[in-house]
């Protein structure tokens, strides 16, 4: 006798053949260019599923034929991959001082980006986006648009799409999703830049990490965050407030503070940290605005690559914090993958050395000695490209396209 439990998990005809052309549009994401074959010998399915479920796919657009493979002998099979002109979003990514708006593809790829100054008030910043949504739907061929996929700073309900806290005075509780959905008639989704990051990491970086159990993502910027991709899904927490590793306390000091204690690790590795920490080693006044802080965090990498003794000691501090609070993560969720996002990869080598010295060595520690560490390979694009692929999460997941 099934258990209600077990019965909540069967699946309707219906949602199993949703869940098969996920599958199949997952893996044309993921490969680029497969043949029914290909699909069939992945998936597991027939070649009589693979078939029905493709033509479904060519006849909503969905997916394109392309030139035959090659072939040793028989007639050579067709390759089919997404298609990438009819289904177009609008990724829009808000940091404090830019906002980045791209049009991108089904699969990821940002096809054009503008960068404008970021409006003073969240209606402003709501208004600059719906006026580009507009103007790029004028211009893009008709009904090629298909939503559009935010990310920003801050504590964000991704199932509401509110912005409940952001890093900027005035972003608190806006709902983002519901006044632009209202106003512009197409789906809107909002994740937070950090969770946007691992995301794109998981599906989008190196061919290593496809499939991996447990994902960390630091991003170190102004702030310092972590996404965590369990089971190729993104763990947000019940509140939405995950991977608030910057508040994570490495170096506890006296102090009445609960939040941004004195020695948590946004205030010892962060960006602004880095500026503070080179400029006290070297006696250079300088002090980053909020603005150039990973200008010249780059700057300090380069100084530190070409054996500048302030620059080198600076890494080092900097990397003996983060590698303690890495290294806890890692203990708390054995995780297989740690990629780190931000400035300080400009000096990977050094950074790299640095983290690993805090790291527990020896063989009885298989998950720190088979831990994959390396720099973000999306090139500061991670959060653009979720950001684009957000209006299409539902098609991956379940088969169908998100609807207001």
């Amino acid at each position: 006798m099934y258990s209600l439990r077990t019965r909540r998990r069967v699946l309707r005809p219906d949602q199993v053949r949703g869940a098969n052309r996920a599958v199949v549009l997952q893996l044309l994401r993921q490969h680029r260019r497969l043949s029914r074959a290909d699909l069939a010998r992945r998936t597991g399915l027939s070649e009589g599923a693979i078939s029905r479920i493709t033509a479904d796919l060519l006849s909503a657009g969905l997916v394109v034929e392309e030139g035959a493979e090659n072939s040793t002998g028989g007639r050579p099979a067709i390759r089919l991959r997404l298609d990438q002109t009819r289904f177009l979003s609008l990724g829009v990514d808000i940091l404090n001082w830019e906002t980045r708006i791209a049009v991108g593809t089904i699969d990821g790829r940002v096809l054009e980006t503008q960068s404008f100054r970021t409006p003073s008030t969240p209606a402003k910043v709501l208004e600059l986006i719906a006026g580009q949504f507009e103007a790029h739907r004028k211009r893009l061929p008709q009904g090629s648009l298909h939503g559009i996929g935010i990310s920003t700073r801050g504590l964000v309900n991704s199932e509401t799409g509110v912005v409940e806290l952001g890093s900027e005075p005035g972003w608190v509780r806006i709902a983002v999703k519901h006044d632009l959905e209202k106003r512009l008639r197409r789906p809107v989704f909002v994740e937070n830049d950090v969770r946007a990051a691992a995301l794109a990491e998981y599906h989008h970086g190196s061919a290593e990490i496809h499939g991996s159990h447990c994902l960390l993502l630091v991003k170190v910027g102004e702030g310092v965050g972590m996404g965590i991709v369990m089971e190729g899904r993104l763990y947000r927490g019940p509140h939405m407030a995950a991977g608030e590793f910057g508040q994570m306390v490495v170096a506890d000091a006296p102090g009445l503070e609960r939040h941004n204690r004195p020695g948590c690790i946004e205030r010892l590795a962060s960006n602004p940290a880095v500026c503070e920490r080179y400029s006290r080693l070297s006696g250079n006044k300088y002090r980053a605005n909020p603005g150039d802080s990973a200008a010249q965090v780059k700057r300090i990498c380069h100084l530190a690559m070409e054996g500048d003794p302030a620059a080198r000691d600076t890494l080092a501090e900097t990397c003996r914090y983060l590698g303690v609070g890495i290294t806890n993560a890692v203990w708390a969720l054995d995780a297989e993958v740690v990629i780190l996002d931000g400035a300080l990869t400009e000096a990977w080598p050094l950074v790299a050395a640095g983290l690993r010295e805090q790291f527990p060595a020896g063989e009885e520690f298989p998950n720190f000695r088979n831990l994959i560490l390396r720099p973000s390979s999306l090139a500061g694009e991670a959060t653009m490209i979720t950001a684009i692929s957000l209006p299409f999460t539902s098609l991956f997941s379940t088969g169908e396209a998100a609807r207001v």
